[in-house]
């Protein structure tokens, strides 16, 4: 346990995106924090410069709205109350399966996850976490290195304007995201490089705001068509339901399928995806903004819980450490659940004791881990994906996914464990367990659905 008489310690923590906050709140508990941040953060729920990938939609699933609660109790009701919503996975959920069938929904759900724009997302949890005396923010302040040598870093190295100055600091929590420079601030101390993988499937993303048609703005469900690896082409595309009676539309297609920026081409390329129901209930929603567009979709991950040699003093969190493919709507959750990881370390270790840093690394690889698994099963199989082939390994695991989805598809015992896994709550390793092969290869199963399982009230919602 940590020594509450010692003197008081001091964090650095990089980045003011959500995984820089919670990750702020957690080490206040143990030192004075300055959080650094390259941008000026807005008052409120607007976009922001660093974080384009807000644009587009975003599902954080059950693991990670319980992840974020953990931290931040009551922070779910704060959300709720300025208009986000809580849905019911397969109650309020419509969604075909990457390999081609269509869910059943529940009547009881046991799975949530939470419906609103990355921007109210980020506003709420700034201004909750920002509201303790113990975290100070520097904007404007680009972090140039880290200060200390290959055993131990001291502090970093910033930039305000023309200013140069330190801050010494215990701990430093790298938090930035996708464009983290980590790897160069590591190298500059004398570290070896880390093992670093990238699989890309070529997609490319296209979002856009409507309000939601006729009657449907509130509880309409969520529906999505995910990307089926199996074509090439493949093509997607979700509608979330978002605060202010919104709709954020984001439509996806791998190499040679990628929707484009332009307006008039929007709703038919909802209309060619491998169910044209998206395009469908769009045909009488007005758009509310001019589509916006993106191709940083990469799954990167940077092995640094595997290092040879690894510095007292620093860890590395969230994107930082791992960014993955949106369509599947891991990254917010697997981010909070390492923050959660955090936690739990500092709560055994004073944040200055030898290997605290690396137990902190390899905590933080876990969520990582689950989250990297469910991503790169799937776009591996795009050509060009990765310099590496898949595996056989790779390849097997993903001929039993295909079989516990089709189970899932026509079995509710079987879809409430792939549920599990897939809102981040169980391990990919759960679907292994005897239960779930016993209700995969032997279980009871329905004959799939049809079409997409909108209840006639929901499609006459759309279009009153």
């Amino acid at each position: 346990m940590p020594d509450r008489s010692a003197p008081r310690r001091t964090a650095v923590v990089i980045g003011g995106g959500m995984t820089g906050m919670l990750a702020a709140a957690v080490l206040a508990d143990h030192a004075d924090v300055t959080l650094v941040e390259r941008d000026v953060l807005p008052d409120g729920p607007r976009p922001r410069k660093g974080l384009p990938q807000a644009r587009h939609a975003h599902v954080l699933w059950s693991g990670g709205v319980k992840a974020i609660e953990e931290l931040l109790p009551g922070v779910v009701g704060q959300l709720v109350g300025q208009g986000a919503r809580t849905g019911r996975i397969m109650t309020d959920l419509v969604s075909k399966a990457p390999s081609g069938q269509w869910f059943r929904r529940f009547d009881h759900a046991r799975h949530v996850n939470l419906l609103c724009s990355r921007d109210l997302l980020d506003a709420v949890i700034r201004a909750r976490v920002l509201e303790d005396q113990r975290i100070s923010l520097r904007q404007q302040t680009e972090l140039l290195s880290l200060e200390g040598d290959d055993r131990r870093v001291t502090g970093v190295r910033i930039r305000a304007g023309d200013t140069h100055s330190s801050i010494a600091a215990d701990l430093v929590i790298d938090a930035s995201g996708r464009g983290s420079r980590a790897p160069g601030w590591l190298r500059s101390l004398g570290l070896p490089p880390v093992a670093e993988r990238t699989v890309d499937a070529g997609v490319g993303y296209a979002s856009r705001i409507y309000r939601a048609p006729g009657t449907t703005a509130a509880g309409f469900p969520i529906v999505n068509v995910q990307v089926d690896p199996r074509q090439n082409p493949g093509r997607g595309g979700i509608i979330t339901p978002i605060e202010g009676g919104r709709w954020l539309v984001t439509l996806a297609g791998t190499r040679g399928g990628r929707p484009s920026g332009d307006n008039e081409r929007f709703v038919p390329f909802a209309l060619e995806l491998p169910h044209p129901v998206i395009g469908e209930l769009l045909a009488g929603a007005e758009p509310e903004t001019d589509v916006v567009t993106t191709r940083s979709t990469a799954n990167k991950r940077r092995y640094y819980e595997k290092a040879a040699r690894w510095p007292e003093g620093f860890a590395v969190l969230g994107e930082a450490v791992a960014g993955f493919n949106p369509v599947y709507g891991h990254g917010l959750s697997a981010a909070a659940q390492s923050v959660v990881a955090l936690r739990g370390v500092l709560r055994r270790r004073d944040l200055r004791a030898p290997g605290t840093s690396r137990r902190i690394q390899r905590a933080a690889a876990r969520p990582v881990e689950n989250a990297w698994s469910l991503a790169v099963g799937q776009d591996v199989f795009y050509p060009g994906a990765s310099d590496q082939p898949p595996t056989r390994l790779e390849r097997n695991l993903a001929a039993f996914v295909d079989r516990a989805v089709d189970a899932g598809s026509r079995n509710p015992r079987a879809l409430r464990i792939l549920l599990d896994v897939m809102s981040m709550e169980k391990p990919p390793a759960r679907l292994l367990m005897p239960d779930m092969l016993a209700l995969v290869y032997l279980g009871r199963k329905k004959a799939p659905l049809e079409g997409p399982p909108l209840t006639e009230h929901e499609r006459a919602a759309a279009t009153a």
